[in-house]
């Protein structure tokens, strides 16, 4: 079968319909691998007990740690190809598509050698105790190798979405999410494997997904395909896909932390129900988040393409519309989240203690959301046009530069006032959001020249000159 240039329709189709087109499946995936985690956790849950409940939890970090690794390469190695592409240059976007496996062995080993030889000290570091550790050990045993298989499929979806096949994108992801879920009873209930069924389900799930993402780029019909040429290490490609995926991996690693300091401050200004109530917002806000980040994957390979391509017109309406609709979606889930958060709440928990600390912190918190979906299109578009390190600091301004040393202070002045300090902590994330959102539009702000008609992109660093005498 010939290959045919899917990428074409980046520059030619409506930049509303390709929106359309993009972030439907991008989002479609992020609801079901969220909906997935939460089936994992209530088949181990009713299946193994509570232990094994309190094991998975404490995985959770070290997986999200290897899932962050696996983000620096895909959204690195996509962003990349999206602009090559747009510069019409098939052979550079081969180099990149080998490269980012090379990558993929080579950091990948790296973190799975040193997942196993430290795995008990990380998850002693993590909480982990003699009545949970065994558990967090089993399943981390059989994951680690799936896990390796993770960071493949996705560097290789986001590649396949960078090529113009975003739905194949969606049914590879959505497909390992559903056969895991499928995989789970039967394992758990009907082998009575307890949480080593949940482990072997994950793993194979995980190698189906890797499977079929690799079959995608070895099929004659994809007009991008491994090349032999394209395996051969370039430090230049390495770098550039660092470059762009340290946003995300940064902004993962940075959660994680943030996480346990803001937990650390809960627990000392309201005890352990101010971090249960920090956790049940968190679940219905981590839906709007996912929702804002599945259009801006959807925005990723239609802005990197048009900037590669230098059409700034098409690069703006791709943003704004984006920006408009992530925006509205915050609008509407703070809207609702400070109109009727009891309700939400209750969804959750039936405790009147818990229900009645979480109604003003979910107004805290929630109310600044449209800014929110701002400051994350911001990082994301940053990533799209190889603007590296104003995404970096775009991402991680609010949570680290921000948040960290807000939530200290501004809970031990209200306390020193004579205030409640817990109240403190959840005005920090308020402000934080705000500033954050202030720091993005500064940004963007010295960035304005790439929406001017006839602007030319800087397009980072290539060793042999192409046909065009264009720079890799």
């Amino acid at each position: 079968m010939e290959a045919i240039d899917k990428t074409k329709d980046l520059e030619t189709r409506s930049v509303g319909t390709l929106l359309w087109v993009y972030a439907l499946p991008a989002v479609i995936s992020q609801v079901i691998a969220c909906i997935y985690n939460i089936a994992d956790r209530a088949f181990i849950g009713h299946g193994v007990g509570k232990l094994a409940i309190a094991g998975l939890a404490i995985t959770m970090p070290i997986m999200n740690i290897i899932h962050a690794f696996g983000s620096l390469i895909g959204v690195g190695s996509a962003s990349r190809m999206s602009i090559v592409l747009g510069r019409k240059d098939i052979n550079w976007a081969e180099k990149i598509l080998g490269n980012s496996m090379v990558f993929t062995f080579i950091l990948g080993g790296i973190v799975m050698l040193c997942s196993y030889i430290f795995l008990d000290p990380v998850l002693m570091l993590f909480g982990a105790q003699e009545t949970t550790i065994a558990y967090a050990r089993e399943y981390l045993l059989i994951v680690f190798p799936g896990m390796f298989l993770t960071t493949i499929t996705f560097n290789l979806t986001g590649l396949i979405r960078a090529s113009g096949y975003p739905f194949k994108a969606m049914f590879i992801l959505a497909g390992g999410a559903i056969l895991n879920v499928i995989l789970d009873p039967i394992f758990i209930f009907g082998f009575r494997w307890g949480i080593a069924g949940a482990a072997w389900a994950t793993t194979i799930s995980m190698t189906a997904t890797a499977i079929a993402s690799i079959l995608h780029f070895l099929q004659r019909s994809s007009f991008i395909r491994f090349r032999r040429h394209a395996w051969r290490p370039k430090g230049y490609i390495f770098r550039n896909i660092t470059l762009i995926g340290m946003s995300p991996f940064l902004m993962n690693v940075a959660a994680a932390g943030v996480v346990a300091l803001l937990n650390s401050q809960l627990l000392h200004y309201g005890g352990d129900d101010a971090i249960g109530t920090y956790g049940i917002i968190n679940t219905f806000a981590m839906f709007l988040v996912l929702f804002i980040l599945g259009i801006c994957q959807g925005m990723q390979p239609i802005a990197g393409y048009n900037y590669g391509a230098g059409h700034s017109d098409r690069l703006r309406q791709v943003y704004l519309l984006t920006m408009k609709v992530c925006v509205l979606t915050g609008l509407v889930g703070s809207v609702v989240s400070c109109a009727i958060p009891g309700i939400l709440v209750r969804g959750f928990t039936t405790d009147s203690d818990l229900i009645r600390m979480a109604i003003p912190a979910t107004r805290f918190i929630m109310v600044m959301f449209p800014l929110i979906g701002f400051t994350i299109v911001n990082s994301n578009f940053f990533q799209s046009i190889d603007k590296p390190w104003i995404a970096i600091v775009t991402s991680l301004s609010r949570q680290v530069l921000f948040l960290v040393p807000m939530c200290y202070a501004i809970p031990a002045l209200i306390a020193q006032a004579g205030g409640n300090g817990l109240t403190g902590v959840w005005l920090s994330c308020t402000i934080s959001d705000v500033l954050g959102a202030v720091l993005a539009a500064i940004l963007l702000y010295t960035q304005r020249a790439v929406f001017r008609p006839g602007h030319t992109p800087v397009i980072r660093h290539r060793k042999e000159a192409g046909p065009d005498g264009l720079h890799e």
